[in-house]
Order: C-alpha cells, then structure tokens, then sequence
C-alpha cells in the first residue's frame, strides 16, 4: 500500500475535515477527503487548501454515488426534493416543534448545504487537477467511467464493499484496490462482521487468481487491531470513526463528548438518514422515527430529507438546548465504545504506529 500511494504507514484516514486529511497525510498516514457534500467550487477550494497545508505527503479522495442518479444524469436535487412525501415533512416539523429547534440560518431542503446528488464526475474532474494519489467510490460498483479516469491519470480506483459477493463485482468492474468494511463501521456498512468479512474477501480474490490488496475496515480504532487486521492478509487500515473525536475533525463539542461518554452498544444501523443501512449513534432521532412506524424513504430522498434538519439540531444543541442533545447523531461505528479522549489527529496516527508496534511484536513474541 505504501509504493501504491506512496504513504509512510497504511493507515487510511477518510474524513470530511479537510484539516483531518491533512494532518493525518502530514503524520505518515493517508488523509482521503469524503467528498460527498461539495458542489465542485467547494471541492476546488477544499483541495487547494490541501494542497497547500500537507507538506507535499499524498492524499486521496471519496466519492458517492447514489443509485438514483445512475439511472438518469438529468436529474437534480430539487426534481428529488419534490418528490418527498408531504407526511414525511410533516413528520420532520414535528420532531423540530417538539424539540424547540428552529431552521432559521439553516440550508432548505435542497438548498446549498444539502449531500451532492450529481453523479461525482464532475467532482472527479476537480480532483484530476490536484495531486490525488487515490480515488475511492463509496456506495454501488464503481463505474466505467470513473475506472477510465483513474487509468488515464494513472490513480488507483478503490472500493469499499460489505460482502464477499459485492468485492468480486469490483474486482470484474476493474478496480486496483478493495476496502472491506465490516458492519461495526460507521456510516453505510453491511451486516458482516469485519473479522470475518477480511478473511473471507481476502481468500476468495486469491482463488480468483486477482492480485489485489485488501484494506480493513469497521471498528477499527487503534493500532493493536490493525495489527490483527494485517496478520489476517489485510494490506493496511481504513479507518473513519476514530477521527471523530480528534481535535481538528467536523464533529462539534456535543457530539463528542456524547461518543465519549458512548459504548459499542449505543450504535444502531438504520436507514432513517440516508435511505440506506448505516450505522450511527443512537439518538432521540432513530427512536422517534421507530415509534410513528414510517419506514425511511430511498436514498437520497432521506437524506436530503434529515440532514437539513439534523444540521438544525446540532446548531440548537451545540446551543445548550437539551431536547435537540438528546436527537443529536451522527455517523460512527462500534469502537466507540474504544474512544476516552479528544486527541490531535497526528496525535491518533502517532499512537496507532505504536500500538502497531507493540501488537507486532506480541505476535512474534508468541511465535518464538
């Protein structure tokens, strides 16, 4: 992974903070930008600011397809935000009345603030101009398109999968590198335990005769794990939730001192985000959802649908409202339960490279 990406140590940073990526990049690591919230001026601005603030160590960039768009490239995000269900506005009206949460100075539905719905090509046009050293597409096969552009510009194309069945679909659509994510992940993840799912991703792209690295992801959390990841065959780590709680990350300071105070069983994986399984902390927000018995719209319907409004809540918690504390969620994964601390993001890759260490030499330890 190292001569792939050209990275000190394979530990993979995917953040929407670009003050994440970079740190993580400038620590040894390997920073990559989610994307899917830019509209392509932002995309530019963020990775220009990149640019000037990694020290020349390589980053990638996450991109985000949702299925909706790959069936029409016309569409756009205020034709999806008219075909919300009026009960389910009403319904997001009422968590905000109960709570006293207003969306005053809040991005309407499908106003600036609202999850890209393009396609991403547009954003990896931006990206081609900008040293990027790795693509990753995040949801669905990557398309011919993308593993076209990733030749051309001589990048290497990853894919996170959640099944076995779903990385040999990567591996025939052409990517060069395979991200296995377990279901204790954070964000969109299967039901596949990662100890299992790395195993058996990694045999059975060898008894295809592909020469493709696997990297580990879902509860990762230090470098002792990530040992035992690359014991098992994994090439390195992909790791998202534990930058949460890092200093430079999006997260506000609601949010992470509830992952603190958080353990691995305060994680659900619902659909009432998104429109897709994913796994985030457990709030007022799942439960109140669970209790009016609405299943969650497709994506993206439900997340143009929930994140302006969960952006309200955070501002009115951050705020000191307590109702909007309690409806307060956001992505991230069961190792949780493993965060005690606010750290530096350089801090986090510092202590992973020692933890590696030490991980390494128990195992050779037990072989002499």
């Amino acid at each position: 992974m190292t001569d792939m990406v050209g990275c000190e140590f394979p530990l993979f940073a995917f953040s929407h903070c670009r003050d994440v990526v970079a740190a993580v990049s400038r620590a040894g690591g390997f920073g990559v930008l989610g994307a899917v919230s830019f509209t392509p001026e932002q995309l530019e601005t963020e990775l220009k600011w990149i640019d000037n603030n990694v020290e020349g160590k390589p980053y990638g960039i996450d991109v985000l397809i949702p299925e909706v768009q790959a069936v029409d490239h016309s569409v756009s995000a205020d034709d999806i935000v008219a075909a919300i269900p009026a009960e389910y506005r009403d319904m997001t009206t009422k968590i905000l009345q109960e709570a006293g949460v207003s969306l005053d100075g809040t991005a309407p539905l499908g106003g600036s603030q609202a999850p890209n719905t393009s396609l991403g090509q547009e954003l990896l046009e931006v990206s081609f101009n900008h040293p990027v050293r790795l693509i990753a597409n995040a949801l669905g096969t990557a398309p011919p398109a993308m593993i076209e552009a990733g030749k051309k510009h001589g990048i290497p194309v990853a894919a996170l999968v959640g099944a076995k069945e779903h990385a040999m679909k990567q591996i025939e659509a052409g990517v060069d590198l395979i991200i296995a994510q377990g279901g204790e992940g954070g964000g969109h993840c299967g039901e596949v335990s990662t100890i299992v799912l790395v195993p058996e991703v990694i045999e059975a792209i060898e008894r295809a005769g592909a020469d493709i690295p696997v990297l580990a992801a879902g509860g990762i959390m230090n470098g002792r794990q990530m040992a035992g990841m690359m014991a098992m065959g994994a090439a390195g780590a992909w790791c998202g939730s534990v930058w949460l709680a890092t200093q430079e990350a999006e997260t506000h300071e609601v949010f992470r001192e509830k992952m603190i105070a958080a353990s691995s069983r305060d994680t659900i994986r619902s659909k009432h985000r998104t429109g897709k399984f994913s796994r985030q902390l457990r709030s007022g927000w799942h439960a109140r959802w669970e209790e009016a018995g609405m299943p969650a719209l497709p994506m993206p319907l439900m997340m143009l649908l929930s994140e302006p409004v969960l952006r309200a809540i955070d501002k009115a918690a951050v705020n000191g409202n307590e109702q909007a504390r309690e409806l307060c969620s956001y992505f991230v994964g069961q190792g949780v339960g493993l965060v005690t601390e606010v750290r530096s993001a350089g801090g986090v890759v510092q202590d992973f490279k020692q933890e590696f260490a030490s991980g390494y030499e128990a195992l050779a330890g037990a072989l002499e």
